[in-house]
């Protein structure tokens, strides 16, 4: 067998994975914990919304947000789930969706390719990676009505102001129970 034919071989065994291990079990308690903070936090930016918001046509609530609940609460223990990673990774990559669609709108796929290319290197270089922040890049590039009208704005409303809000509602419910404490860092 030639080198080549090894490497090949060596490249196509990464995908098998591993049997070992496998993903953790949690108790009750971290189940409903979990449930309960996704439950407030994304009922208070869909409540807001629709309460103050909906005749302005301004939603606080965008699909990555349910990503970024999941860390939140789910796993609020995550590096990618702390406060400088939460609120950097969806304002960086905001403003890298919004720059993207304003000067590549003409070419979407591009604009919506190199958003999300372009705020995963940017996280990486801020060292604010927060993987919900991808979508949030790819929704300003979208080519909603509503997004395009906000503009950069978007940056703020709701790619700010949205996660200011879930980390609020993240610090009172996952220091609640005693086996929780959120956050681990603060910066």
């Amino acid at each position: 067998m030639s080198g080549e034919e090894r490497g090949w071989r060596a490249y196509f065994r990464k995908w098998r994975g591993t049997t070992a291990g496998g993903p953790p079990r949690v108790s009750n308690s971290e189940i409903f914990w979990s449930w309960l903070g996704a439950l407030l936090g994304i009922g208070l930016l869909a409540g807001l919304g629709e309460l103050f918001f909906q005749t302005y046509a301004l939603h606080l609530l965008i699909g990555s947000f349910g990503a970024s609940a999941v860390l939140l609460f789910g796993a609020p223990r995550s590096p990618l789930a702390q406060p400088r990673n939460l609120l950097g990774g969806h304002i960086v990559s905001a403003a890298v969706g919004v720059l993207c669609w304003q000067l590549l709108h003409a070419v979407p796929m591009l604009a919506q390719a190199l958003a999300v290319a372009s705020a995963i290197a940017l996280m990486h270089l801020s060292k604010t990676l927060h993987p919900p922040g991808g979508a949030t890049a790819l929704i300003a590039t979208l080519g909603s009505a509503e997004i395009e009208r906000l503009g950069y704005w978007y940056i703020v409303w709701p790619a700010t102001v949205g996660p200011l809000l879930l980390m609020l509602v993240a610090l009172l419910v996952n220091n609640l129970p005693a086996s929780r404490r959120y956050p681990l860092v603060w910066w």
